[in-house]
């Protein structure tokens, strides 16, 4: 295996900031409840029985909560590393035998993690060939509008910018993380949400509320300073508004599915096996589709 990468978030001060969102996240959570549908709209398109799933993240009991008959989903059990999961486990250690889950789901848990591909090699690990793995995440794009209006207040008024909003996975990353972890079969695409909120403080608490505030290691101490906050929501409300007023905010979520490997599965072509020309099938087109006059 490589070499891990550096750290960029801080493990006990995002637990801390998700602990004091606990009471009232039902409040914050409506992109959880999107992700745990996205989720459950793959597993209803997927013609097998899952019966036994492991469901692990913020986001692990709305998923379980918005399982359907279609999804067929026998012997479902949650986990994170907070207490009011059924299991308390992390995503790299969790407490089951090699090859014992048929279907294993990250809700809105791998953006967080400093490396995911130690969770992968486990997720991998637990799964029976030719299991499923999902996992829902915000993608690169997610709060780019308050990056850039954070950044722009903060050049102004300090003549420099912090990092305050976590990097966030590309696609395409998403999809190469899944091929180097050894799933077979990988899909990686993202659905893209725009919100509006009457006012900007609404985006801030909800953001508290779900406990995705900045957990990044080299990020500022403290609270921003009222300045600077003054002048974020003045660049928002500038460069972003809502049609209805007050501002819109982006956020991708990346959706990740791979297979553990088994000899039922359909394996690529080896290059050079084509029977068939791809130029003599253009040319065959083309010729079919000429005006005969």
């Amino acid at each position: 295996m490589p070499p891990s990468p550096p750290a960029i978030f801080h493990n006990g001060a995002r637990r801390a900031k998700r602990l004091r969102a606990a009471k009232n996240f039902p409040s914050h959570d409506f992109v959880h409840l999107r992700a745990a549908e996205d989720v459950v709209d793959r597993l209803e398109t997927v013609l097998k029985r899952f019966e036994t799933a492991l469901f692990y993240g913020p986001g692990a009991e709305h998923v379980r909560q918005a399982l359907t008959e279609k999804a067929d989903i026998g012997e479902a059990v949650t986990a994170d590393d907070l207490p009011g999961a059924d299991l308390l486990a992390a995503a790299d250690n969790l407490p089951f035998e090699d090859e014992s889950l048929d279907l294993v789901v990250s809700a809105m848990a791998m953006h967080a993690l400093n490396d995911p591909m130690p969770a992968l090699l486990e997720t991998r690990r637990v799964l029976k060939p030719d299991g499923l793995f999902v996992a829902v995440l915000p993608g690169e794009r997610s709060l780019f509008e308050l990056r850039i209006a954070l950044q722009a207040a903060e050049a102004e008024l300090l003549g420099r910018v912090a990092p305050r909003v976590a990097p966030m996975m590309a696609v395409k990353d998403g999809g190469a993380l899944l091929q180097a972890a050894g799933f077979a079969l990988p899909v990686a695409d993202v659905a893209r949400l725009t919100v509006e909120y009457e006012y900007p403080a609404k985006l801030f608490q909800d953001l508290r509320g779900a406990g995705e505030t900045s957990a990044l290691l080299a990020g500022p101490k403290g609270a921003i300073r009222r300045d600077v906050l003054t002048k974020t929501i003045e660049k928002y409300l500038e460069l972003y508004p809502a049609e209805a007023g007050g501002i819109r905010a982006t956020v991708d979520l990346i959706t990740l599915t791979g297979w553990k490997p088994h000899q039922s599965q359909p394996k690529p072509l080896k290059p050079g096996s084509a029977k068939a020309s791809l130029r003599d099938a253009i040319m065959t087109s083309t010729e079919r589709t000429e005006d005969p006059a």
